[in-house]
């Protein structure tokens, strides 16, 4: 199954692979095969500002400083799936951000609602009063 690809252009995108730790023998000794991601996304041009300001938040602690978003995949064993697994990773993001919120429609708690919660209250507070000691003198 081949990752679907951001709607980014390559120029916003800047790759480096490191060593990944884990499994995989000497071979993790050897080969950079973990893939860090680099989304340059102050400068992208082709994202709405609004999307971009959803893919700040919710790029959590993935955001730099720098305004770039940075990704790192080291799930699987060969330098090629991480790659893959990274950049699925991003069009994810991009495509939760992607999805507006839906606006929060204020509304009123009903008449009965309103009173069952008062109610409860006060049968918690007898019983609450109940257990205080008692002065009988």
């Amino acid at each position: 199954m081949s990752a679907p690809l951001p709607p980014v252009p390559d120029a916003d995108l800047e790759w480096k692979f490191i060593r990944a730790a884990g499994p995989g023998g000497q071979n993790v000794n050897k080969v950079a095969s973990a893939a860090q991601l680099r989304f340059w996304l102050a400068q992208n041009q082709t994202l709405p500002a609004a999307v971009k300001q959803r893919l700040r938040r919710l790029a959590g602690q993935r955001l730099n400083e720098d305004g770039s978003i940075l990704i790192t995949a080291r799930g699987e064993r060969s330098q090629e799936q991480n790659r893959r697994d990274a950049l699925a990773r991003l069009a994810r993001l991009i495509e939760a951000a992607r999805a507006e919120p839906k606006p929060r429609k204020a509304t009123r708690p009903t008449r009965a609602s309103q009173r069952r919660r008062v109610e409860s209250k006060k049968r918690h507070g007898d019983t609450k009063r109940s257990r205080a000691a008692r002065d009988w003198d």
